[in-house]
């Protein structure tokens, strides 16, 4: 009987092989997903290519960089000139702010002409209006309502709708923050700078009638590392002193705390005051003293500060010019729309890397702007 021959088919070293294969593929992949990683490999490989360069070619590098510092000094003053042309417009936006402060407040009454603004809605709401007159014609007149002044918790709702805002009003705050009156901007031309003014009515809370929040810019590249210059940065503010009515400061909060004598054992109940959550620590921010560099602040202050920097700008860019879009909702349904969109591209770029039947979820990212 003729021997049978044996079945050929993948060995197992071969088998073991593309498995080892796919799992580095898998594994690299997945590494590339992380920035600072990837960033890393980057930065080594491309101090290994520029090592290996000829000293000539090094050198001629070294002009290039030498062109390109200068460069970034003319993008600077280019800054400083944008900055200069800001604060020029600025001034013109200010009668059309003073008369949005007046409507907001009651102090002026919109003609007709000054209330044109048609929209969808209007058009709806004006036709439910013509029919419940339709209807009610035959029914008693119905008592009129008192007249409403200006708009009321104009900011307050600005607040609540935004959600970087939104984060830092406490219920405590939300009764103070009915006083609100205007939130203005005043450019600083030299050095470059922007203060933050904050209008309330007379109020139980406390005295001041204004308060501040003032921020420092820089518009010139950093020398231990002048190619990371990306424009004008906040680098420091300055808040302001809250007059508080006794009673009244809700940065405050009273707690008591027990206390054991370690020999006696007696238990005592202590009063103290600690720092409590609220918006209006807005205007006492973190300090750094003018003799301490960036690299030497902590971590912690660092990243409020970063934050800090972030609503003031924020409220100067957006809130202000656009206040009657974030009332509304409008202004926050637009960035919404935005974010929604980088998503979506950002899914369809890992789907189109991912394998079949794999799923891959996106990292979160903190990134920190100043």
């Amino acid at each position: 009987m003729a021997a049978q021959p044996e079945h050929v088919g993948d060995c197992p070293e071969e088998v073991e092989s593309v498995e080892d294969e796919e799992t580095a593929d898998n594994v690299a992949h997945r590494i590339l997903k992380f920035p600072n990683v990837l960033a890393a490999l980057q930065s080594q490989h491309n101090s290994e290519m520029l090592a290996n360069l000829p000293q000539a070619v090094k050198r001629r590098i070294k002009a290039l960089k030498k062109l390109q510092l200068e460069t970034t000094h003319i993008e600077a003053k280019f800054f400083e000139e944008v900055h200069a042309i800001e604060c020029k417009f600025h001034k013109l936006y200010l009668p059309l702010y003073h008369k949005r402060s007046k409507i907001i407040n009651g102090d002026y009454e919109p003609n007709d002409e000054e209330c044109q603004w048609v929209s969808d809605e209007d058009d709806e709401l004006c036709k439910e209006i013509k029919d419940k007159i339709k209807v009610d014609d035959t029914k008693e007149p119905v008592k009129e309502e008192q007249p409403t002044k200006g708009i009321p918790d104009f900011w307050l709702t600005i607040f609540r709708n935004v959600g970087l805002l939104s984060e830092m009003v406490q219920e405590h705050d939300e009764p103070i923050l009915k006083h609100l009156l205007d939130i203005k901007v005043n450019f600083i031309d030299s050095p470059m700078g922007f203060v933050l003014e904050f209008y309330f009515q007379a109020n139980e809370y406390f005295t001041n009638t204004v308060l501040t929040k003032e921020y420092d810019m820089k518009c010139v590249p950093d020398e231990d590392d002048p190619f990371g210059f990306e424009g004008p940065e906040i680098y420091r503010c300055r808040g302001c002193v809250i007059n508080w009515n006794k009673g009244k400061n809700v940065t405050l909060k009273t707690v008591k705390k027990k206390q054991k004598h370690k020999s006696r054992g007696l238990v005592r109940t202590v009063t103290k005051t600690v720092q409590n959550d609220s918006f209006f620590n807005f205007f006492a921010p973190a300090t750094i003293p003018d003799d301490v560099h960036g690299s030497e602040v902590d971590e912690e202050t660092r990243n409020l500060l970063t934050s800090d920097f972030e609503i003031g700008h924020y409220i100067r860019e957006r809130i202000v010019p656009r206040a009657v879009l974030y009332f509304t909702g409008e202004g926050i349904e637009e960035e919404e729309d935005y974010e929604e969109e980088e998503d979506d591209e950002e899914e369809e770029e890992e789907d189109s890397d991912g394998k079949e039947g794999e799923v891959t979820k996106p990292i979160d990212q903190n990134c920190k702007h100043q």
